[in-house]
C-alpha cells in the first residue's frame, strides 16, 4: 500500500432511503479503507445501487451519514466529493465514444486543472500503466467491452482518486476480459486505492474482494 494512503477511510453509517413508504435501504452501514477491495453484494432490488448512489451523493439520504477521511460528506454534491477523492465508474458506458482514448484521458486532466504542459506525460503514464499505450488513438467506439472498461479505469484514475466505485464492472464482457479487470483491481489497491464494488457475478467478485457486505 502507498504510504500515503495510510488512515485514509470512507465510513457509511445506517443510511436509509424510503421511495413512496418502501424501504429500498435500511440502515447500511459499511467501511472502506484505503488499499483494501470491499464487495456489496446482494440480490436484485437490494439496494445495492440506490446504496452507491448515496455514497456518491447522486441520491440523497432520508438519514445516516456518510464520511470521508473524517469529514461529513452526506449532503456534499457530487463534484465535491470528486475533488475530494472518490471516484466512480458506472455499469453503463461513460467514456467518450467520438474521441480516442488518449483524448479521453486527456480531457479529464484539463478538467482536473493539470497543467498544458503536463497532460501529455501524465495521459502516457496512465495508459502504460494500464497496458493500453497501444489503444491510444483509437476511438471509444471501436473498443471491445474488456478494452472499454480498461479506458473507462483509466480516465477514473485520472482524477486522482483515494477511493473508486466500481457499479457492475463484470457486466457485458467476456470470461478473458473478467480475469483482465480482476487483474486490474489489483492493481487499483496496490497503488493503496480502495475499491468498492457491486456485481451480479458474485463468484468473480468475491474471487477479489477482502471482505464482502451483503445486503
Amino acid at each position: 500500500m502507498a504510504a500515503d494512503a495510510v488512515g485514509r477511510r470512507l465510513q457509511v453509517d445506517a443510511l436509509v432511503k424510503t421511495y413512496k413508504q418502501r424501504t429500498v435501504v435500511s440502515g447500511l452501514s459499511l467501511s472502506l479503507d484505503a488499499g483494501e477491495v470491499v464487495g456489496l453484494l446482494g440480490p436484485n432490488g437490494a439496494g445495492k445501487t440506490t446504496a452507491f448512489y448515496m455514497i456518491l451523493g447522486l441520491t440523497r439520504p432520508d438519514s445516516g451519514r456518510v464520511a470521508l477521511n473524517g469529514e461529513d460528506i452526506t449532503y456534499l454534491p457530487v463534484h465535491q466529493r470528486a475533488r475530494r477523492g472518490m471516484g466512480f465508474l458506472p455499469q453503463e458506458p461513460s467514456i467518450f465514444r467520438k474521441l480516442t482514448v488518449e483524448e479521453n484521458v486527456l480531457a479529464i486532466l484539463e478538467a482536473r486543472g493539470v497543467p498544458p504542459g503536463e497532460r501529455q506525460e501524465r495521459a502516457q503514464s496512465l495508459l502504460s500503466d494500464l497496458n493500453i499505450s497501444h489503444l491510444a488513438t483509437s476511438r471509444a467506439y471501436t473498443l471491445s467491452g474488456g478494452e472499454r472498461r480498461r479506458a473507462e479505469i483509466t480516465r477514473t484514475l485520472a482524477t486522482d482518486p483515494s477511493f473508486i466505485l466500481l457499479d457492475e464492472p463484470f457486466a457485458g464482457i467476456d470470461p478473458i476480459a473478467v480475469y483482465d479487470i480482476q487483474g486490474i483491481i489489483g492493481q487499483l489497491k496496490d497503488r493503496g486505492i480502495g475499491v468498492l464494488i457491486t456485481d451480479h457475478n458474485v463468484r468473480e467478485t468475491l474471487q477479489i474482494v477482502d471482505r464482502a457486505y451483503i445486503i
